[in-house]
């Protein structure tokens, strides 16, 4: 199993000496739009970037919590504005104007891909003149929080997996220190395999396949220290990580025989033999079609996808805390620097009923179970995807 990263630093140092050039031709910043508003004006200026694609599952579940809080809190007018923000990344109402980027680091993830997209996301920031930035998941939140970090704006991030301490943004969970805090994934791994155990008594053994992204290495880590430590009720006897899609099928294939399940994480930034970004439901199909274990997951997406149980760590409770902080920071006048980080409470426990039925899985008197999904996206997707 071969591990490829680069360091935050050397990567930091990268962008922020490319950084340096843009800004000499860009600052300071550009008027601002027709209609909008100047920091301190009567609406307040709100910059959202996304670490992803709009059309990834927990990006959408994460921007529907965003949309309904901007709602519940007063910052946009009604619904058809939030529906116009889905739609453009851009809304103005009545009590503010909102932006939102997006880094597309799933299907563009190499140094180059990840320098280009923060050198202009970071310009874009310094053109809107905010009031506040908003920043969705790991890599939004390290490549663009540490260009910001201790300016005069507040940042609020979410959907950062496992501690935030990592990034360097704050300086304790109990006290950030600087302009910096937000909402935490907590994972809620150890609960989606003992549910997938009251699902299908008898499960022992256990497999872990991952990408080898940034969520999917801290969901791994994760586990690993879970299991070092004695507290997941079966044994990790493999782990598997890798973008190499070929790699990825060839383990799970191998693996298989041993094992009494899976635990599913992350599968976005798989890559074929060409360099080709494997679809998320591309890599769901193929798992669906030659896996015949029961596996768990962590998000609601890989229950929609087709996976057999997950214990959701809410991409809508991700989004909808990280604007009730931009609330409290911005309308209630509290100071982000002592404002602590947290973790929502887990989501519902789901099960897939047409993964259950392939599988041979009783549904029957599992009163623990909150939601089913009756349909497999990746199932579906099916003819758009041919060969192995």
């Amino acid at each position: 199993m071969a591990w490829f990263c680069f360091t935050k630093y050397g990567m930091r140092n990268t962008i922020s000496a490319f950084l340096i050039m843009l800004s000499i031709l860009t600052w300071p910043p550009a008027a601002v739009h027709a209609g909008e508003t100047q920091r301190g004006g009567p609406r307040t200026r709100i910059f959202i970037v996304s670490s992803y694609h709009p059309e990834y599952l927990w990006s959408q579940d994460t921007q529907a919590g965003v949309s309904q809080a901007l709602l519940d809190f007063h910052f946009l007018d009604h619904e058809r504005q939030a529906e116009e923000f889905v739609r453009d990344d851009y809304i103005e109402s009545s009590q503010a104007v909102v932006k939102k980027a997006w880094m597309d680091t799933k299907r563009k993830s190499s140094k180059k891909d990840i320098v280009e997209a923060t050198a202009r996301i970071v310009n874009d920031i310094r053109v809107f003149d905010p009031d506040i930035i908003l920043l969705g998941d790991d890599n939004a939140a390290n490549y663009i929080g540490n260009e910001f970090i201790d300016t005069d704006i507040p940042i609020v991030f979410w959907g950062v997996n496992g501690t935030p301490l990592k990034y360097g943004l704050i300086d304790s969970l109990e006290k950030p220190g600087h302009n910096v805090s937000g909402i935490y994934q907590a994972g809620y791994l150890r609960e989606s395999i003992e549910f997938l155990q009251k699902l299908v008594p008898g499960i022992r053994t256990m497999a872990v396949l991952s990408d080898d992204s940034e969520t999917g290495r801290a969901k791994v880590k994760d586990i690993e220290n879970l299991s070092g430590a004695g507290r997941l009720p079966v044994n990790i006897v493999a782990t598997v990580v890798t973008n190499s899609y070929a790699q990825w099928k060839s383990e799970a294939m191998r693996l298989q025989p041993g094992v009494d399940a899976f635990f599913v994480l992350n599968h976005n930034t798989l890559k074929d033999e060409t360099g080709r970004a494997v679809d998320q439901m591309e890599a769901g199909l193929w798992y669906l079609q030659n896996i015949r274990k029961p596996e768990c997951a962590h998000e609601k997406q890989f229950a929609q996808e087709g996976l057999l149980l997950v214990v959701d760590d809410s991409g809508f409770k991700q989004g909808y805390e990280a604007v009730r902080y931009a609330h409290q920071i911005l309308k209630e006048g509290k100071n982000v620097a002592h404002l602590p980080p947290s973790a929502p409470e887990r989501g519902p426990v789901i099960v897939n009923r047409a993964r259950a039925a392939a599988l041979g899985v009783s549904l029957e008197d599992k009163n623990f179970i909150d939601e089913f999904v009756d349909i497999s996206m990746a199932m579906e997707s099916a003819p758009l995807f041919r060969g192995p």
